[in-house]
Order: structure tokens, then C-alpha cells, then sequence
């Protein structure tokens, strides 16, 4: 069994008052410590009965105090945001034996926002935006593909058209828990909760 020894204790003093600032900081260490892509998070959303799914996606960056991220706003997980909005996240570092755990709830991002990032992507990635009816059931990886190959055709010499169906969320956080393993189990747990002003930070039991 794992003891959790790379960094030493964690406390209040030691954190920004900022939470935005404290996970820039340790989003900086991860990318130092080589993760494949430290801004991978868990993303959890939910039916309005109450039906969770989780999945990877990426953190892009921050906007008005909310963290960013883009999907297709018809798959599953567009179609829960849109029926319930509250959401949770959580970004998993295990070379820095950290955790950032994120709950708030999201808005849709400016379509112009999401424009300006699709047309920094790559090519492949547009192209694959452009033509994936993402969470919808498909006869055959063949048949995908042969979808992407017609498409690539397609606009061969042109720019790949921003997607209806495609745009970006803001995680809009009440709260965030920044946990760091500690030997024994008696792991650093410290939480900032949104009050009026500002962030209180407080410690939570392991």
C-alpha cells in the first residue's frame, strides 16, 4: 500500500487566498512533474432525477473566475448540463500526490468565445468536432471513419465550418477542496467556500 510522502504538510497559511491562484500554482507544478496532461478533470453531471455520469475532459483555461471547457453540446454530458446545471470536477495528480476537487455550476460560454478556440485547434481536431455525432450509437468504426475521410474531402483547401452542435461551458465554483496525501492516511484536506466577499478556507478531516 502506497504511502503518500512527496510534499510536505499543507495549511491555511500556505494557500492563496484566491482559489483560482492556488490551482494556476499546482496546475504548474503538475505540467513541472510531467503528467501526460495535467488538466485533464473528471467532469460529473447529472439527470434532474439525479442520474451522475463522469468523464475526462479537459480544463481550458479561466474566464471571469470560471474554468473552462468544450464539448458537443448534444452529447450526453451537453444534454444533462442543459437540464441541470450543477456540476462537479476533479483534477487527479498522483506524481504530486494531489487532488483538486471543483462544484459550482456551469453557463454556456459566448459562441464568439467558442469560435476563437475551435480555430486554434488543430486541423484533425475541427474536423473530427465537425463531423462526431458524439455519444450517439454508430454501425462501425468504419462507418466513422469513412465520415471523416468524406469530410476531409469536403473542405480540402477550405476552413472546417464551427459546428452548431459544438461550444463551451463555464464552471462557475462555490467551492473547491485542494487535498494532498499525507502518510498514514491523515491526508491534508483544506476547503474555500464562496462566502459574500471573499473565500473562507477551512480544514476538513481526513
Amino acid at each position: 500500500m502506497p504511502q503518500y510522502t512527496r510534499n510536505p504538510p499543507l495549511d491555511i497559511p500556505e494557500l492563496d487566498p484566491d482559489p483560482l491562484k492556488q490551482l494556476d500554482k499546482w496546475l504548474a507544478d503538475a505540467r513541472e512533474a510531467g503528467m501526460i496532461d495535467p488538466t485533464a478533470m473528471a467532469l460529473g453531471t447529472a439527470t434532474p432525477d439525479g442520474r451522475p455520469s463522469v468523464r475526462i475532459v479537459l480544463f481550458k483555461g479561466f474566464r471571469h473566475g470560471g474554468l473552462n471547457f468544450y464539448t458537443h453540446l448534444l452529447s450526453r454530458k451537453g444534454l444533462e448540463l442543459e437540464m441541470n446545471p450543477f456540476v462537479a470536477a476533479t483534477f487527479w495528480w498522483d506524481r504530486l500526490e494531489r487532488q483538486v476537487r471543483v462544484e459550482g455550476r456551469v453557463s454556456r460560454l459566448p459562441e464568439t468565445v467558442a469560435r476563437d478556440y475551435f480555430q486554434s485547434r488543430p486541423r484533425e481536431s475541427q474536423l473530427s468536432a465537425y463531423t462526431s455525432r458524439q455519444s450517439q450509437v454508430v454501425g462501425s468504426r468504419e462507418a466513422l471513419d469513412a465520415r471523416m475521410r468524406d469530410n476531409a474531402q469536403k473542405f480540402e483547401g477550405q476552413a472546417i465550418p464551427f459546428p452548431d452542435s459544438w461550444g463551451g461551458y463555464s464552471l462557475e465554483p462555490e467551492s473547491f477542496e485542494f487535498w494532498q496525501g499525507r502518510p498514514g492516511r491523515t491526508h491534508d484536506r483544506l476547503l474555500y467556500r464562496r462566502c459574500v466577499k471573499a473565500w473562507k478556507i477551512e480544514r476538513l478531516e481526513p
